[in-house]
């Protein structure tokens, strides 16, 4: 099965950096789901969430276009154009800081602000994103 990001792209579309979702920003739910399951069983349904969570977050950004999806059966997405985009903030809490996951938060021109939550080593994606604006914005020789 295809993932969302490779059956969305376009003509001539190539994806140039993909992201994913830190495991450690599931350890709350796999915690918690820990000490569910030694009280009351249920625990496993936390599991179930940090898996389902861990599986259907996609994110990437392509020479068009930064895509993420979020959600297996309800379905999020956000694409926005890649000339569009004016910014990408990375918050960080001390706990992302030293785990290295944090959230991005895409904002483009004309639409509100997209944050994309529990990314593992967010300032690599901005940095990727930035260079690869950079290198799209200089003039190619003829």
């Amino acid at each position: 099965m295809a993932s969302y990001i490779e059956g969305a792209l376009i003509k001539d579309e190539k994806i140039i950096y993909t992201g994913q979702v830190s495991l450690w920003s599931l350890v709350p739910l796999i915690f918690f789901g820990f000490i569910g399951l030694a009280f009351f069983g249920l625990g496993l349904i936390l599991w179930i969430i940090a898996f389902v969570r861990y599986k259907t977050t996609e994110m990437a950004f392509t020479n068009k276009r930064v895509i993420a999806k979020f959600g297996f059966i309800s379905r999020q997405t956000i694409e926005l154009n890649i000339t569009k985009v004016e910014s990408i903030q990375v918050n960080q809490g001390i706990l992302g800081r030293i785990f290295n996951f944090g959230t991005l938060i895409v904002s483009g021109a004309g639409n509100p602000q997209a944050p994309i939550p529990g990314i593992s080593d967010p300032m690599a994606f901005r940095r990727a994103f930035m260079e690869s604006q950079d290198q799209a914005a200089q003039p190619q020789p003829a």
